[in-house]
C-alpha cells in the first residue's frame, strides 16, 4: 500500500517528542490511533522506524535515514497545497451586482456584510441605478445579479425572485397644518400639491402615488417637478408640495420634513412598491447562488428595516 501523509506527520510527531503520549497530545489523536498509523507506515516500508519500551521511544537507524525524506515530503505537500488554494481564491470568481436606490440602502449593505464574512476571496463590484437601466446590463452579461421592481412581462431568460414589499409614508412640510396628524387618509390630500417623478424616468414611483386615489372619486394635483428622491424631500422642505415616498426615505437628513403613514387607502398601493432579485436563468454561478442564499436566510430581518 502507498504511504499516506498522515502517516508520515504521525512519525515525525513520535521522532520530535520520543513520546507518543506527547505526540498524541498535539496531533490530538489518542495515543492508541497513533501507534497503529506507526505500525502500518512500518509495515508499508517494510523496516522498522521506531524502537519502543515501556518508558523509552528511540529512532532505529533506518528511522534516522528516513525523517529527514518524511520531512521533505510533508513540506512539498504542504506548499502544494498552500499555492493551490492561493489560486483557488484568485481566481474564486467574482460577483457583478446591480440594484435600485431602495435595494442599495439598507439590502446591499446587510447582504455584502454577511457575504464578505463567508467568501473573502471573491470580487464584488456594485452599481445602484435605476430598474431600466440595470436590466439591459445584466442581459448582455455585464452584472450577475440585481435588486429591482420586478417588470410586468419580465423577460423569459430571465428569473425573478419576489423579496418583500416596502412600506409608504407621505412627506410633508412640517409648517403644514397636517403634519400633526398621526397618520393620513387619503381623503386629506384632496387640496395638497403631490410632488412626483416623470412617469417616463421613474414609472412604479409615479404610479405609487396615483393609484393611491384609485377609488378616491378624486384627481390628485399632480407636480413634476423632480425625479430624483432627495431633490423631491428638499422640494417638500421648500413648502411646495407633499410627497407619497419608499418608507426608507426618513432616513434621508432634511430639516422641516415630517413622514406620516398613510391610513385609508393604504392597502391600494402597498403591492406598488415590489422588492425582487433577478438573474439570467440556466447560468452557472457559485457566487451569485450564495449571494441568494444569505439573502434568503436574512430575509425577515431585511424586510424589517423597509
Amino acid at each position: 500500500m502507498p504511504v499516506e501523509l498522515h502517516q508520515l506527520r504521525c512519525f515525525i510527531a513520535v521522532a520530535d517528542e520520543l513520546h507518543f503520549g506527547h505526540a498524541a497530545q498535539k496531533l490530538d489523536m489518542l495515543p492508541s490511533a497513533l501507534g497503529r498509523y506507526i505500525k502500518l507506515l512500518e509495515e508499508d516500508l517494510g523496516t522498522r522506524l521506531l524502537t519502543r519500551s515501556t518508558r523509552n521511544v528511540a529512532l532505529t537507524a533506518h528511522g534516522t535515514l528516513f525523517l529527514p525524506e518524511a520531512r521533505e515530503l510533508i513540506e512539498r505537500a504542504d506548499d502544494i497545497q498552500k499555492r493551490f488554494q492561493k489560486l483557488a481564491r484568485q481566481n474564486a470568481g467574482r460577483l457583478r451586482i446591480g440594484a435600485i436606490d431602495s435595494a442599495a440602502v439598507s439590502l446591499i449593505p446587510h447582504v455584502l456584510h454577511h457575504f464578505r464574512e463567508q467568501w473573502p476571496e471573491v470580487e464584488l463590484s456594485f452599481l445602484e441605478d435605476k430598474s431600466s437601466r440595470l436590466l439591459p446590463k445584466l442581459k448582455t452579461g455585464r452584472l450577475d445579479l440585481i435588486f429591482i421592481r420586478p417588470q410586468s412581462l419580465m423577460d423569459s431568460a430571465l428569473f425573478s425572485q419576489f423579496l418583500f414589499y416596502e412600506d409608504v409614508v407621505l412627506a410633508i412640510s412640517e409648517k403644514h397644518p397636517l403634519a400633526n396628524r398621526t397618520e393620513i387618509n387619503v381623503e386629506d390630500l384632496r387640496d395638497i400639491p403631490l410632488i412626483v417623478p416623470e412617469k417616463r424616468v421613474r414609472p412604479h414611483s409615479y404610479d405609487l402615488t396615483l393609484s393611491l386615489f384609485d377609488h378616491a372619486g378624486f384627481k390628485p394635483n399632480l407636480m413634476q417637478i423632480a425625479d430624483e428622491k432627495q431633490t423631491i424631500i428638499n422640494m417638500v422642505a421648500a413648502e411646495l408640495g407633499a410627497a407619497v415616498m419608499p418608507r426608507w426615505v426618513m432616513r434621508m437628513a432634511s430639516l422641516n420634513i415630517k413622514f406620516l403613514p398613510i391610513g385609508q387607502g393604504y392597502e391600494n398601493i402597498r403591492s406598488k412598491l415590489p422588492m425582487s432579485a433577478v438573474w439570467v436563468k440556466g447560468a452557472r454561478d457559485d457566487a451569485r447562488d450564495n449571494m441568494m442564499k444569505i439573502v434568503m436566510d436574512e430575509l425577515p430581518v431585511i424586510a424589517g428595516l423597509y
